[in-house]
């Protein structure tokens, strides 16, 4: 199969539903030539429902980021399936419910503390897992939701993407000698999962509908998916520590 992933390997977490980002990644990667393997957690069983969406079957890993015997037997887990890596896509967020929403001033440091594990150092744990099949370098793709504002209801995610975005930087300065890339792609709102579970979702999603140049459609997560897989390819061989806006260009726009 030709396409810009042609003979790629990739490993791609946070496929949840048919809607997510990371379901469309997976999609466009098979489409683009590429062999995936997918992670799950907590609920490894749905994913295996959703892949069997995806033009071509697919295995899915067991994998909880936060779960150092879950990490370190993911490489001999991979390595069984495809041999070695050539990707990693990391689509991976979470904050309990008192870390959202309007909460911020009064949020316990415990829910911070997981939203920080699960949301960012979790990009250099699943990175450094993954280390021993990228041999012969590769890509590491994360998605973040713009940290340099505060957003509404968006509360203590944004000092977590933030974390998120400050670790890729960091993957990127030190892996580049091993020939590994770090970027991220910083997306608009979409209608995932992860979006239904921020409470007053809608009043941050409306903000593209009075300041995005470009028209920005909420359940399409195809554009974003197709940045990921860019990014993943061959076509950014000297790009690292970069963050691409897919976000219809609101971040350019200031009012």
């Amino acid at each position: 199969m030709s396409g810009i992933l042609a003979g790629k390997r990739i490993l791609i977490t946070g496929v949840l539903m048919e809607s997510s980002i990371a379901f469309h990644t997976a999609k466009l990667a098979q489409e683009q030539g590429a062999e995936i393997i997918l992670t799950a957690f907590p609920r490894p069983t749905l994913t295996e429902r959703i892949a069997k969406k995806l033009p071509k079957p697919t295995k899915v890993i067991e994998l909880d980021v936060t779960n150092e015997e879950h990490l370190s037997r993911l490489p001999d887990l991979v390595r069984e399936e495809l041999g070695s890596l050539d990707g990693v896509v990391h689509s991976i967020g979470f904050a309990p419910q008192d870390a959202l929403g309007g909460n911020f001033l009064n949020t316990p440091f415990e829910s911070v503390s997981t939203a920080m594990h699960v949301s960012a150092f979790s990009l250099k744990s699943l990175t450094t897992a993954c280390l021993p099949l990228m041999q012969e370098g590769g890509s590491v793709v994360g998605l973040t939701f713009d940290a340099q504002y505060a957003w509404p209801q968006y509360d203590w995610m944004g000092p977590a993407k933030a974390a998120l975005e400050a670790t890729s930087r960091y993957l990127a300065r030190d892996l580049g000698k091993q020939n590994i890339r770090c970027n991220l792609i910083s997306a608009g709102p979409l209608g995932s999962m992860a979006a239904k579970s921020i409470p007053g979702f809608s009043d941050l999603a409306d903000v593209w509908n009075h300041r995005s140049p470009l028209e920005w459609d909420l359940s399409d997560p195809e554009p974003t998916g197709r940045g990921v897989v860019a990014l993943l390819s061959d076509w950014f061989p000297k790009t690292t520590g970069e963050i691409v806006h897919v976000d219809g260009g609101l971040h350019a726009i200031g009012a």
